[in-house]
């Protein structure tokens, strides 16, 4: 058995890419449009995956699904928990991401774990590579913000 992907729908792709490639850094691997079935498959990859993405020992992949046809997703309940990610400096990426408008649900106060979401809701949990990063301003003081 192999892990292949996960796959999230999403309602706007150019809002969707802007947040997953723009902000948090990731790279599109392929995409294929379906005029029968009426979507969009967009596979995304992780830069430190990009090696492996393309190769016989594919990384695991973020596939977004579009659909053509409007449709409301609700990301509601316990049984969908988050996507994670290592990430090389907590501090950084969270800086970009609020400073683009992102909210940072769950600052990483402890500079090791930090919670945001994408534009259409999915929880995303970003880990510091190294060791957590000694505390520093804003994040040490500031407080949780919505649900992760």
């Amino acid at each position: 058995m192999q892990y292949l992907h996960t796959m999230v729908r999403i309602s706007d792709v150019d809002a969707s890419l802007a947040f997953y490639c723009g902000l948090l850094g990731m790279q599109e691997i392929r995409r294929y449009d379906s005029e029968k079935g009426r979507f969009t498959n967009i596979f995304l990859a992780a830069p430190d995956d990009m090696e492996t993405a393309t190769s016989d020992r594919k990384a695991p992949h973020l596939e977004l699904t579009y659909n053509w046809d409007p449709a409301e997703y609700k990301v509601e309940g316990r049984a969908w928990g988050h996507l994670a990610y290592r990430v090389a400096d907590i501090y950084a990426i969270c800086q970009k991401l609020m400073d683009n408008g992102v909210t940072i649900n769950r600052p990483p106060r402890d500079g090791h774990m930090a919670f945001v979401k994408s534009p259409d809701g999915i929880s995303i949990e970003l880990l510091q590579a190294t060791e957590p990063l000694p505390a520093a301003e804003p994040w040490a003081s500031m407080g949780n913000t919505g649900s992760w």
